[in-house]
């Protein structure tokens, strides 16, 4: 469930963050960060809309001693600036892993290796996302960044996740909602 208690407030897990123009954290800019987890204790996402050319999932399977199946794979995400050496596949939720973490009902976050066994046996999600590394917060320190106009909230959608170029997340997730994220810094201002 997304709406789950957070000191009084609600989870984000399962919105978009959307950087704005006004990001402090220039790692950060023109990012679209998933959220998977926000509680008390803080908060866990991925950023959905950066792949790295320099890593290929084939190589990754090939240093696990894994098979490379002869279908086209995700590109290599870096989901943020924490634990680069920790893998996490983002997929739709029709496949099922064992152990995973529901983000919402259509999409769940898994570091499961016997997925990434069975992408590399050419099964496992059919939409994928394969990412290096995540976004985290520790307690209240994503709400001080939201007061400080660095991040858009937005619900996510699916189809901008794993449907979408990558070059075209960043823009399409604000507009979605009717936000020309390029002109942001112009509408907004401080009361």
């Amino acid at each position: 469930m997304n709406e789950q208690a957070n000191h009084g407030n609600y989870s984000l897990a399962g919105s978009f963050l959307v950087s704005t123009p006004q990001m402090p954290d220039p790692r950060f800019e023109e990012h679209v960060i998933y959220m998977c987890a926000h509680n008390a204790d803080g908060a866990m996402g991925v950023s959905v809309n950066r792949p790295n050319p320099l890593f290929s999932l084939a190589e990754i399977l090939q240093g696990a001693n894994l098979p490379v199946p002869d279908k086209k794979l995700a590109p290599v995400h870096i989901g943020g600036p924490v634990d680069l050496e920790s893998a996490f596949i983002l997929y739709r939720s029709d496949y099922t892993a064992e152990h995973k973490l529901d983000i919402s009902r259509t999409v769940s976050l898994t570091r499961e290796i016997k997925v990434l066994e069975e992408i590399a046996r050419g099964g496992g999600p059919a939409t994928y996302l394969f990412i290096l590394g995540y976004t985290g917060w520790g307690p209240g320190q994503l709400e001080n960044e939201l007061l400080n106009n660095g991040w858009l909230t937005l619900p996510a959608n699916d189809s901008i996740i794993f449907d979408m170029p990558d070059e075209l997340k960043w823009k399409a997730a604000a507009m979605e909602y009717g936000i020309d994220i390029a002109t942001f810094e112009d509408v907004i201002g401080n009361a």
